[in-house]
């Protein structure tokens, strides 16, 4: 046994998560792994002449945070993007790209995230004549917060090929004007990916959410440094927000290997889950790729072994599939991006194979169709603990809430996503959604009195990666009007779906999500302490320093 300890964090409020031992003051780590948990006395003794001290001062110390639901290399290269969120009225937009655009002179196609569907005003939609008005002579395109719907100027529309229209597959529409050209709003993945891929990367970065398939033609020695150094500087983006581990909602070979390349090479900051991105055009023999990327990648730094879908879109551009017409469009209620007897194939045939299943769905007839897929895949294949899950659920049908238990299906929700939570406006969601479906809108409280489990995440790039700030979301909701449900969390509640929970749903939980001897050594020390802090004051709280397996990742 190892005689002193590597790393020593000392005079902190430590939680384990572990309701056996939920409470400490220090830790020792040895190599990769926790070596001891215990009062600042006992963990001193493990102190040797080239340990490494890191003294917390009263701060929280916690399992590193998982982040359960993101996309990195999106995410990554938006980091660099002209970001949009808070800015209203035109002469703000006007402004804000025009600068963008001078200081990107050569930028071939000029991108904007977190443009507010109501940025305009609250009652007009974005056209391509008003984008025109702002910059007409470079082609520039805006995502909505969600990413499920783009505005575009003439040029971006011209400079894509969609300026006519193009037939599109289900669920995705290129909105046409009057005139018979496109009115400049493109709702979900075909309709803007014409687009983007005329970037200076090829949206590379897309296409483990655009078609789950490699780069073609691979891309040149240069391109592939550029899109590794992309990918770097979102995993230390990761670790310094204290995130340890995170589970990506896109994925390809191609992720796979920049992330592996990256680690290879001594420069490993986060571990990464990639799954495996069925689309709606594959053949169930697609799941052979799942098979060989869970065979390639499956060590406890970077893993595969899932698969991910979309079953429908986003409540703000009728995209998300309801069980009843949308409140304010009648006679609609979305289209599934597959038909239920092919989303029901599909599952039974991942869940034979021993893959779990991630699948979007945000509206109540998503959901309905998503558990009756894993139902159908229960029936085939018999019970198992699959851990599949659902993503998002932002509108349930109450007939539904026990089936999560009842089938074992995680939750996976996103505290930040709520309208009227961090920032957000209340419409248009509010209205999509209708008051009868309030109640049982982002409904956290009543899926877990249910007993379903539950893991929070931001889904970054669409909400703010910082897990502290989710958290706070959770903790300070409020209902939308007086008689709603209460749906704010507990700090106990956040955390554990930021660690303990997040690690069940990967089955990891006995390897990480707790601070135990023996578990691996994922910690993060906070500058302070979260459980004296006011719920609407936890963003203020910062992390000081990031130990994922073992490796300083960020600060100490």
């Amino acid at each position: 046994m190892q005689s002193h300890a590597d790393i020593i964090v000392t005079h902190g409020r430590v939680l384990t998560m572990d309701a056996a031992r939920p409470r400490a003051e220090a830790l020792a780590i040895a190599g990769n792994t926790i070596l001891a948990i215990g009062s600042t006395a006992e963990i001193a003794a493990w102190r040797g002449p080239a340990t490494r001290v890191i003294d917390a001062q009263g701060g929280t110390v916690l399992p590193g945070f998982n982040e359960g639901h993101l996309h990195l290399f999106t995410g990554s290269a938006e980091l660099e993007q002209l970001h949009l969120f808070g800015v209203k009225g035109f002469e703000a937009l006007s402004a804000a790209v025009r600068r963008f655009a001078a200081e990107r002179p050569d930028e071939p196609l000029l991108i904007g995230q977190s443009a507010d569907y109501t940025i305009l005003s609250d009652t007009h939609r974005v056209t391509r004549h008003d984008l025109d008005r702002i910059i007409a002579e470079r082609p520039f395109i805006m995502f909505a917060p969600d990413h499920h719907t783009a505005w575009a100027n003439t040029a971006a529309l011209e400079f894509g090929g969609v300026l006519q229209g193009r037939r599109l597959g289900p669920g995705n529409e290129i909105v046409m004007a009057e005139d018979g050209l496109a009115a400049g709003e493109l709702r979900e993945m075909e309709a803007f990916q014409p687009v983007i891929e005329r970037g200076a990367s090829g949206a590379r970065e897309r296409l483990g959410l655009s078609t789950g398939g490699e780069p073609d033609p691979a891309p040149s020695p240069a391109e592939r440094a550029r899109d590794r150094a992309t990918i770097r500087r979102g995993l230390a983006y990761c670790a310094s927000l204290g995130i340890t581990s995170l589970q990506n909602m896109d994925g390809n070979f191609y992720q796979l290997d920049l992330i592996d390349e990256l680690a290879q090479a001594g420069d490993f900051l986060c571990r990464a889950r990639v799954p495996f991105h069925f689309k709606s055009f594959m053949d169930l023999d697609a799941l052979d790729k799942a098979e060989a990327m869970r065979e390639r990648y499956a060590s406890e730094r970077l893993r595969s072994g899932f698969v991910k879908l979309f079953i429908d879109g986003v409540l703000d551009g009728w995209t998300a599939v309801m069980v009843e017409d949308y409140a304010d469009r009648p006679g609609w209620r979305g289209e599934p991006l597959f038909p239920a007897e092919r989303f029901d194939a599909i599952a039974t045939e991942a869940d034979r194979r021993g893959l779990q299943i991630a699948v979007h769905a945000i509206g109540d007839g998503a959901v309905r169709m998503v558990l009756d897929g894993y139902a159908a895949a229960r029936r085939a294949n018999g019970p198992r603990d699959s851990r599949h899950r659902i993503e998002h659920i932002e509108v349930i049908h109450p007939d539904d809430i026990p089936r999560f238990a009842e089938l074992g299906v995680v939750a996976s929700m996103q505290p930040p996503h709520p309208p009227g939570s961090m920032g957000l406006p209340l419409e248009p969601t509010v209205s999509r959604i209708g008051e009868a479906r309030w109640p049982h809108a982002y409904a956290w409280n009543t899926l877990r009195a249910a007993g379903a489990r539950m893991v929070f995440a931001t889904d970054w790039p669409v909400s703010p990666l910082d897990p502290i700030g989710s958290i706070q979301a959770a903790m300070v909701r409020q209902p939308w009007k007086p008689g709603l449900p209460d749906h704010r969390q507990t700090l106990m509640q956040a955390l554990a779906s930021y660690t303990a929970e997040s690690a069940h749903v990967e089955f990891m939980e006995t390897r990480k999500g707790r601070l135990l001897p023996g578990l691996l050594a994922d910690v993060v020390v906070l500058g302070g302490d979260l459980e004296a802090t006011e719920a609407e004051a936890l963003h203020t709280v910062r992390p000081v320093a990031t130990i994922c397996d073992g490796v300083m990742t960020f600060g100490g």
